[in-house]
């Protein structure tokens, strides 16, 4: 063959390989499909801190100074919460980089009912080279109040307990050390599960950067632990993840031994939490930046953590990056929704999808058959997200999902962006993802990223919305809420209880915002506030604590969505209300609800209730009884 005829033969094939794919893309949604789908919005905007101000860049040390603006790219987090104790998820945790605050307060248009809270670690060991990077409310010590974590850069967590009275100040909470001694650990996600099935809420924690490096520090010596990534697609080197037990009294245990090395050494961006197959053991799903994402089947049992690392089927038409485990994408955020209406949760996983950066590809891990596991290390997902008009958003963070306009179909919400400044880095970044795996991990080899750099610095929210044909479309610049920029966490709540799901999103050095869903209509709903006796195995009395883990499932009278599990912690920097909200059929007077839970002592309870529209707050009593408290009727 001459060079000529070798030369048409490639240029045929890169033709052939266009061709293909402009004829496998799905035709766009129309504008007036999209125009119709966001009529049914409406969201009034409110600002949860300063429009400007502090830093927008960290210091960092001096191996990492050359790619500052890179390491200084995570830290904005936001939770919504019942912090008071009046039955409302109206409080607001609020992690601002540009101060390396924590802040708590009541969301917007719910009253001053208490002044701002800053929460600092007093008396433990804290510095400059230390940053907190998110906030989880919960009830940690197990007395009926929620108190509050925080997670950082350059220490381990620690956990604010709540004391008794009114939510006034910082005194309100005493700062404890969730590890003791503290540890130098770098911290980019938390979640909450009964891990074991013992009745008690643990704690799991992702880290990023190897356990022991001072990134934060800018006198910090050379160790091996600055170090970045060794792969770009295959990075086992980060730092360690782990499960900690709860003990019931505030105090927690690390489960040696429940990850295997591949798992914890991820660098880890989000962590969530669903049981999957109905045993009433949370599986987890890992999602890891620069390395394959883990769903891992729960095998544990009371004091001894176990799991089972899965791997998706994988079909002829199915590319190796598009199988559960076996993914090289850039893993970000994961929330839990049902997609196919199986009853069955389905997986939504932020990636990079960048259009002439680098476009990977969002997943929507659907269920493809009822049964998700197999027994031999198969979890039967695929993914759906190309079809379903979800692959692509820019460069994805956080993921939650809701239905927000009452009509029984799931919204889903993305945060996106990745650095803000006045020079284009992508090819940079391309060159950088071509380097030699031995170079990569030496962040001396890298580019610079300095505070000029700019990748994906605009990209908008995306709010996703079904339309007739079955497809998703972001409709978040129709309705207002796109908010060009980097932002990080969403936290989703009815904060009034009026029906209508509110959202919160932190933006990274910049004001973060809140939107108040005002959406002319509100059709028939319930709500449920699931509670657990507080105060360990049996121990009675009337405090009460949410019930992390419940499954709810309407028997009748849903408009769409009928299953919901409370797993308020899953995600990246964003914690929802540790609620569940569905859309009831107008002819619905009432609906009958099967609640499954573990009770206090790790025992599995099944009972049902009917319950009229509105707002329901129960007791799931250790003697696997349901009782109503309160009702609010719409």
């Amino acid at each position: 063959m001459t060079n000529w005829q070798a030369h048409a033969v490639k240029i045929g094939a890169i033709v052939a390989i266009l061709v293909c794919g402009w004829a496998a893309a799905l035709p766009a949604v129309s504008p007036a499909a999209a125009h119709q789908a966001a009529a049914s919005f409406a969201f009034t905007q409110h600002p949860l801190n300063a429009p400007a101000g502090g830093r927008t860049v960290r210091q960092v040390a001096p191996a990492y100074q050359n790619i500052r603006h890179w390491i200084s790219s995570v830290g904005a987090a936001v939770a919504l919460a019942d912090l008071d104790g009046n039955s409302r998820p109206d409080d607001v945790c609020i992690v601002d980089p540009r101060t390396d605050t924590v802040t708590l307060q009541p969301a917007p248009r719910t009253q001053d009912r208490y002044p701002p809270i800053r929460l600092s670690p007093a008396g433990l060991p804290y510095d400059t080279t230390m940053a907190p990077m998110g906030c989880v409310p919960a009830d940690y010590d197990d007395d009926g109040t929620l108190d509050v974590l925080v997670y950082y850069w350059g220490r381990s967590p620690v956990l604010f307990l709540r004391g008794a009275g009114p939510l006034s100040g910082p005194a309100s909470f005493t700062a404890r050390e969730l590890v003791r001694p503290y540890q130098l650990w770098n911290t980019n996600a938390l979640s909450l599960a009964d891990v074991d099935g013992d009745g008690r809420t643990d704690v799991i924690v992702g880290n990023y950067f190897p356990d022991g490096a001072r990134v934060l520090d800018p006198k910090a010596p050379p160790q091996p632990e600055l170090r970045m990534q060794a792969s770009m697609s295959n990075a086992a080197n980060g730092g360690a993840n782990r499960v900690l037990l709860s003990r019931g009294d505030g105090t927690f245990a690390e489960a040696t031994g429940a990850f295997d090395k591949e798992v914890a050494g991820g660098w880890t961006l989000a962590i969530g939490a669903q049981d999957l197959d109905g045993d009433g053991l949370p599986e987890l799903y890992v999602a890891n930046d620069f390395g394959p994402d883990h769903l891992l089947r729960n095998r544990s049992r009371p004091g001894r953590v176990a799991f089972e690392v899965t791997r998706g089927p994988r079909h002829v038409t199915t590319p190796k990056s598009k199988v559960v485990g076996k993914d090289s994408f850039k893993g970000m955020g994961v929330g839990f929704t049902d997609l196919n209406g199986d009853d069955v949760p389905d997986i939504l996983v932020s990636n990079i999808t960048q259009e002439y950066g680098l476009l990977e590809s969002n997943f929507a891990w659907v269920s493809s058959r009822g049964k998700v596991f197999d027994g031999h290390g198969t979890a039967f997902y695929t993914d759906e997200s190309e079809g379903l008009g979800l692959s692509r958003s820019g460069w994805g963070w956080d993921v939650k999902s809701g239905d927000f306009d009452g009509d029984g179909d799931t919204e889903i919400i993305q945060a996106t962006g990745f650095v803000r400044g006045d020079v284009n880095r992508w090819a940079d970044l391309q060159e950088l993802a071509m380097t030699n795996d031995d170079l990569l991990a030496d962040p001396a080899m890298w580019p610079d990223f300095q505070p000029d750099a700019d990748i994906s610095g605009d990209n908008p929210n995306a709010f996703f919305t079904r339309v007739p044909d079955g497809r998703y479309t972001d409709v978040g610049g129709d309705i207002g809420v796109a908010d060009p920029g980097t932002s990080r966490g969403i936290a989703t709540a009815d904060v009034d209880h009026d029906g209508r799901l509110d959202f919160a999103v932190a933006n990274q050095w910049r004001q973060s915002r809140f939107y108040h869903n005002t959406a002319p209509e509100r059709p028939p709903f319930l709500g449920l506030q699931m509670m657990r006796p507080a105060g360990g195995c049996a121990a009675g009395g009337d405090a009460l604590s949410p019930a992390v883990g419940a499954t709810v499932r309407l028997k009748a009278g849903a408009r769409g969505l009928r299953t919901g599990q409370v797993y308020p912690a899953n995600g990246h920097a964003g914690v929802a209300a540790a609620e569940l909200l569905f859309a009831l059929r107008p002819d619905a007077s009432s609906a009958p609800v099967e609640v499954n839970w573990r009770d206090t002592c790790g025992r599995l309870r099944t009972a049902g209730v009917d319950l009229p529209p509105g707002w329901h707050r129960l007791r799931l009593g250790d003697d696997g009884s349901i009782t109503p408290l309160t009702e609010e009727t719409p």
